[in-house]
């Protein structure tokens, strides 16, 4: 009878506890990451390398990165290329001569995505190459000449021929082909330590002779009689031959190199027209 008695009272107690229970729910993260900044590129041959300054979030989990055949509107969407938890992102795969846009986007823990950079970043990647070899066209002119459309060496008086290699005995010199009308420029854009240190074609300063004197570490710059720009950067001299590492743009008129970097002014958001996908 004690037994029937509690029962009830037990029963009541269990009730009266689980209405005083509370379960605290926390809110969910819907606040995005700031956008990354500091956006560049470095061209190379067939892919662009992007690199960045880290967001500061505690709770970031990495970036994507998107790309697009024009800058901004319903017809330019930036399409993810891939993502990333480092601050560099090679895009691979690209045509030579097509000029890309690129941007980044930071992503957090809760999923939740940031706008894009604010930076510009446009880039047309460039055929290149290491090691080219020229001889001296006083002792062997059909291995002197080098075109770089065909990234090939030619001979010294080869009408493809846009710069060629010599040496008088006290002055080691590239020339660039005098073809009239239309004449190959070059110029010295001073000593690298890399070649992707010029990354554009100046509009002034070419060499009134038409030849530079070569320097090893130095890089030169060349604005070939069809219009194309291209460089390159001398590793190795002597009487005999001439090593050098170069890079050529197909893209005509575009004096773009290794990258270009264009900044918003007012650092504003990217236009509503851009479109992710």
């Amino acid at each position: 009878m004690r037994l029937a008695t509690l029962l009830p009272f037990a029963m009541f107690a269990v009730l009266l506890a689980g209405c005083t229970d509370e379960t605290v729910t926390a809110p969910r993260d819907i606040t995005p990451p700031a956008a990354p900044r500091g956006l560049y590129s470095v061209t190379g041959d067939g892919a662009v390398t992007l690199r960045w300054l880290a967001n500061t979030e505690g709770d970031l989990s990495g970036y994507r990165i998107y790309m697009s055949p024009c800058e901004n509107g319903t017809d330019c969407p930036y399409d993810r290329q891939g993502a990333t938890t480092s601050t560099s992102f090679v895009v691979g795969g690209l045509g030579n001569g097509i000029t890309r846009y690129f941007a980044i986007a930071a992503i957090d823990a809760a999923g939740n995505e940031s706008a894009l950079t604010y930076e510009t970043i446009i880039d047309t990647p460039r055929p290149a190459g290491i090691n080219a070899s020229l001889g001296n066209f006083m002792t062997s002119p059909t291995g002197a000449g080098w075109d770089f459309s065909a990234a090939s060496v030619r001979s010294s008086n080869d009408t493809q021929t846009d710069i060629y290699f010599g040496y008088n005995g006290g002055v080691y010199q590239m020339f660039s082909k005098d073809v009239a009308p239309a004449l190959t420029e070059i110029q010295d854009a001073g000593y690298a330590t890399t070649l992707d240190a010029v990354d554009w074609a100046p509009s002034v300063g070419w060499s009134p002779s038409g030849t530079v004197e070569l320097i090893v570490g130095h890089c030169y710059v060349v604005w070939t009689r069809d219009d194309h720009y291209a460089k390159f950067r001398v590793t190795s001299l002597s009487s005999s031959r001439v090593v050098f590492d170069w890079a050529y743009q197909t893209d005509a008129g575009n004096p773009e190199l290794a990258a270009k970097r264009a900044f918003d002014e007012d650092q504003g958001a990217r236009p509503v027209a851009w479109i992710r996908k």
